[in-house]
Formats: C-alpha cells, structure tokens, sequence
C-alpha cells in the first residue's frame, strides 16, 4: 500500500520490451535505499511494480503486458522522469490516502495554466468517472491529489508550489498521458451497495413465493381464536 506521497523522482535509464511485458531500470540518487529488499513494493508514476535487483542508487522490475496496456508505461523510454514512493510503513504517516499502486485508467492532460500554483484539467473516462468526486482524493501518476471539480468527461486539479518542486509536475503538458488510480474507498461502497441491493430483492422473491399454512381456519381449529 501507498499514500501518494511522492518520495523522490527517478529516471527511467533503461527500458526493454520483450514479449511477456519490459524490463525498467530505474536511476534514483533521490530515494532512500537503506531498507530496500529484493521483492520490496515500490510505486512508479503510480504503477506498483517489484524490485528484482538494486546497486547503489539503480533498481530494475519487470513489467507485465498487462501493466503495459493499462497504463501510460506503453510510451515509456529511456529518459522519462517518474514519481516514485516505496511501500509505507506501519509505523509510517498516512500523509496522502489509501493507494494501491494499481492503475484504473489513464488520462490525457487537456490543458495546464503557468505559474507556481497550476490548474490543470485531466481527461475522464466513463468507466472510473462515478469514483471522481468534488474534493475527493485521486492519485494521478503516483500522487495523491484534491479534486477540485468534476465535469461529465474531465476533472479539475489545482497544484501548489511544493507539489511542482517535488514530483513530475513540471513536466507536465497538453497532451501527454498520466495514470489514474480512483480511490479504493469508493470501490468498496459500491460493491458493498450493490450485494446488499441483490441480497435484499432474493429476500422479496423469496417472501412474495412462500406461502404460509397459518391461516384463520387453522387457527380456530387450534384453539388459538
């Protein structure tokens, strides 16, 4: 798990594809490397892929075609900046909110104002748009962001300073593609509502079909009336 809270940026210094998805290695002189491990979690640009080896400030990890074809790492080469943020600690602050590392859709940078604080208006696909809420939280290449407002097929962010000098963001422009990943909480309500709906109409067709045998008759030859 995540918070997206971007921790240091990286550079992609190598990137092969093969037939099962790529190989990415990563130049980080930024990211502490201290309590790393071989297998350890680690979110690029909001994507959480493994590391399989690291060497002073470098790791590699293999990328699967799936995470190619759902993500924006299918443009990926060598040179691309990425956010990066190792796996959080129990012991750590949930600074951001809950992310999973796990990319619900992308979407294309429509358009972004200049100066230290930005507004920057995001693509929105169908598919994820009921997860996008007014002053909700969404992670857009790895961090956690407020959103600021919502329209049909597009959403609205508004950027400080502190977030432009520690991440991607100044890289930023019309037309380039960033991975979205909606909050999990959501997902979870609506899951919730909708066995909860499917439960509660069984229980009308089971009660509605069932007759009873308790009947006035019954009762007065019972004793009961």
């Amino acid at each position: 798990m995540f918070t997206g809270i971007v921790e240091a940026v990286g550079t992609i210094s190598s990137f092969r594809k093969n037939g099962n998805g790529a190989v990415m290695t990563v130049h980080a002189p930024g990211l502490d490397f201290s309590d790393v491990r071989i297998g350890d979690s680690i979110a690029c640009n909001g994507v959480c892929v493994t590391v399989t080896s690291f060497a002073n400030d470098t790791f590699s990890a293999d990328l699967s075609l799936e995470t190619l074809l759902c993500t924006s790492f299918k443009q990926a080469a060598p040179g691309k900046m990425i956010n990066l943020e190792k796996a959080m600690s129990v012991s750590g602050r949930m600074g951001g909110h809950i992310v999973q590392g796990h990319v619900d859709a992308t979407g294309k940078i429509l358009s972004i104002t200049a100066g230290d604080v930005k507004e920057v208006w995001i693509t929105l696909s169908e598919d994820i748009a009921r997860y996008v809420v007014h002053k909700g939280s969404v992670t857009v290449d790895g961090i956690s962001l407020t959103v600021n407002e919502v329209l049909q097929d597009r959403f609205r962010l508004t950027l400080i300073p502190h977030t432009g000098s520690v991440t991607t963001v100044s890289s930023w422009a019309p037309g380039m593609t960033v991975n979205i990943e909606a909050d999990i909480l959501g997902r979870y309500v609506e899951r919730l509502l909708f066995f909860r709906d499917r439960v509660s109409e069984s229980s009308k067709k089971v009660s509605s079909s069932v007759k009873t045998a308790i009947t006035e008759e019954f009762l007065l030859g019972n004793g009961f009336m």
